[in-house]
C-alpha cells in the first residue's frame, strides 16, 4: 500500500495591519495599496488615537500604521498607550513631518518605523516587512534628515534612550518590586511589565536584576532624579 506523503507547509499567516488616519481619503489609499499584498491583511482604518486605543485588545494587529496629527489624542500619546496595552504590536509612524525632532520623539516614545506620506507606495510595504524582522525603518528622507541633524536618538554611551514608561518601571524595579506589584501600581498586565522589562534590558545592555539596580543607582534613578538623570543623557 503507497504511504500518503507529508500534507503541503501551509502558507504563513499575513501581517495584520491596522491603519489610524483622521483624513478618510488617506487611510483608503493605504488600504487600497496594501491589499494588493497577499501576505498582509488590513483589520480596520480608524480616524483617531481613541479609537485604536479602545480596539487594539480586540484587534491585536501585527502593526499599526499611525499618523501624528489627529483631533484629541495624538499619535505620540497614542503610541504609548497601544504599547501598554499590546507590547508586541509595531508602530510605524505615517506622517508628513520630516523634522529630526517629530523623527526622534517619535521613536523614543517605541515607534520602530517612521515613513513620509509621499514616499512611493512599495516603501510602506518595505517598512512593514522591515519592522516585523524586528528592526526600525526609516524611509530615506527621514534618515537623510536626521544625517545632516545632531542625532538624539542614542544616548553617550551609544544606547537608544528608554522612554518615559520604560523610566518609571526601571525606577519600580529598581526599589524591588516584582512584575506583579509594578503590574498593579500601573494598572497594565503582568505580560506588559515583562516586555518591558526585556526591552530595558536590552537597551541599557543589561542581562540581570541586580544589573538594573545597579544602573539604577548609578544615575541617581532611586534618589528621585532618575527621569531627569536618563533624558540628561541623550
Amino acid at each position: 500500500m503507497k504511504r500518503a506523503g507529508p500534507p503541503p507547509p501551509s502558507a504563513a499567516a499575513p501581517v495584520t495591519i491596522v491603519i489610524v488616519d483622521d483624513h478618510p481619503m488617506v487611510a483608503e489609499g493605504i488600504e487600497a495599496i496594501l491589499e494588493i499584498h497577499d501576505d498582509i491583511r488590513v483589520l480596520a482604518t480608524l480616524s483617531s488615537g481613541e479609537k485604536v486605543i479602545e480596539r487594539i485588545e480586540e484587534l491585536a494587529p501585527d502593526v499599526v500604521l499611525l499618523d501624528l496629527n489627529m483631533p484629541g489624542m495624538n499619535g505620540l500619546a497614542a503610541t504609548e498607550l497601544l504599547l501598554e496595552r499590546r507590547p508586541e504590536t509595531r508602530i510605524i509612524v505615517l506622517t508628513m513631518h520630516d523634522s529630526a525632532e517629530y523623527v526622534n520623539t517619535a521613536l523614543s516614545h517605541g515607534a520602530v518605523g517612521y515613513i513620509l506620506k509621499d514616499v512611493p507606495t512599495d516603501e510602506i510595504k518595505h517598512a512593514i516587512d522591515t519592522v516585523m524582522q524586528g528592526r526600525r525603518h526609516l524611509c530615506p528622507g527621514t534618515r537623510a534628515v536626521l544625517e545632516s541633524t545632531p542625532s538624539r536618538l542614542t544616548t553617550k554611551d551609544g544606547r537608544e534612550p528608554l522612554t518615559s514608561r520604560e523610566q518609571t518601571i526601571l525606577l519600580l524595579l529598581a526599589q524591588g518590586k516584582t512584575n506583579r506589584m509594578v503590574a498593579q501600581e500601573l494598572d497594565i498586565s503582568v505580560r506588559t511589565v515583562e516586555t518591558h522589562r526585556r526591552n530595558i534590558k536590552s537597551k541599557l545592555g543589561i542581562s540581570s536584576t541586580a544589573g538594573l539596580t545597579r544602573y539604577a543607582l548609578e544615575h541617581g534613578v532611586l534618589q528621585g532624579t532618575g527621569r531627569r538623570g536618563l533624558r540628561d543623557t541623550s
